[in-house]
């Protein structure tokens, strides 16, 4: 990998059962030396969500807690888990095979899965800041469903 080159990402919020037809994506770049845990900040961000729940990324994209890989944040902060951390797993050593996807489970309590498919590497101008969003489509729902939301509350009083 030359020092002129990112790694392009799919980022597709899907339903429970992987689907992605239709739903809202983000194409990213990120340089291959960061951490998972940079990939799933901006995969997140990307998505105007707030990064301020545990996550993890899992082979299984369908059934995250039958995976045989997984990175999980639960490592870092120091819960025994099944699987490593993400803050050293290098995503050039997680994701090598083109269309290689991982399902990024984001907030275990409400469960908003993301697939993250790996679309290869990328030629990057010199001085171009990294990671970045290069495409985004699609409305994204709210993180917290109608909470905050002051329209919603107008009416209780009536």
């Amino acid at each position: 990998m030359k020092n002129n080159e990112g790694i392009a990402f799919k980022i597709t919020l899907s339903d429970r059962n992987g689907a992605v037809r239709g739903r809202p994506f983000r194409n990213i770049v990120i340089a291959a030396e960061d951490s998972l845990y940079a990939l799933a900040e901006i995969s997140i961000e990307a998505f105007d969500f707030d990064l301020d729940h545990a996550f993890g990324f899992y082979d299984n994209i369908k059934n995250w807690t039958r995976s045989e890989e997984g990175y999980e944040l639960f490592a870092d902060i120091g819960e025994k888990t099944k699987f490593p951390g993400v803050n050293r797993a290098k995503i050039n050593k997680v994701f090598h095979t083109p269309k290689q996807k991982m399902l990024l489970l984001f907030d275990y309590g409400d469960e908003w899965h993301f697939i993250v498919q790996y679309l290869g590497t990328i030629e990057v101008s010199p001085g171009q800041k990294l990671p970045r969003i290069m495409e985004s489509d699609g409305e994204v729902p709210n993180q917290y469903g109608g909470f905050g939301d002051e329209e919603e509350y107008e009416d209780e009083d009536e």
